[in-house]
């Protein structure tokens, strides 16, 4: 197959095929769940039908906070299932279904960090693995920061463990450009405020 010129309005676009069957694998207390959908193109019968591993997952919100001397408040955390520490910004999970993601933004901002911001910038909403999952992550850029009382949120497990640190913006493009600040999330948000002239 020879690719063919792309039309001027290519873009993503949703679509729905047929799903005949679905099997939970994993569904618990967590927000996650995994899950075998059996599907077909529509132009295909069910006869034709084939297995995809789905990940369900809330979706999260990321934010790039930038305090007045361009420095970065990023956290630095263990994650298991890479076992590895990444040099990360402060996000969490959409916790509520339909919950506005720049309140989560808000939210998570202020329990890992201790602070809040006077303006939000929305940078963009990215597909993680669409292969895999229908997770969404939702990118602000955060300006405006001051001190607040994080409510008597308590960090559990390795939120316990994370450490908070103010990253000059340079020092954090020239890390992701290396490829030595590698989380995807961190990457696409100081990418994107970049482009955006807003960096």
């Amino acid at each position: 197959m020879s690719p063919d010129d792309a039309p001027a309005d290519l873009s993503d676009t949703p679509e729905d095929w047929p799903v005949v069957a679905s099997e939970d694998l994993y569904r618990g207390a967590a927000p996650f769940a995994v899950r075998t959908d059996t599907l077909h193109h529509p132009e295909d019968g069910p006869e034709a039908a084939f297995s995809r591993i789905v990940v369900e997952h809330p979706g999260a919100a990321v934010v790039l906070a930038l305090d007045d001397t361009d420095r970065v408040l990023v956290v630095v955390q263990y994650r298991h299932a890479a076992r590895r520490r990444f040099v990360e910004l402060p996000a969490g999970l959409l916790d509520q279904p339909g919950e506005d993601p720049v309140e989560a933004a808000r939210r998570e901002l202020l329990e890992e960090t201790g602070f809040e911001a006077g303006s939000w910038t929305h940078l963009g909403s990215t597909w993680s693995s669409p292969g895999v999952t229908g997770e969404v992550i939702h990118l602000y850029l955060a300006r405006g920061l001051r001190a607040a009382d994080r409510g008597g949120f308590v960090a559990e497990h390795e939120e316990a463990d994370m450490h908070l640190y103010w990253l000059p913006l340079d020092d954090l493009l020239r890390g992701v450009l290396a490829g030595t600040i590698a989380d995807a999330p961190v990457v696409n948000a100081v990418l994107l405020a970049r482009a955006k002239g807003l960096l």
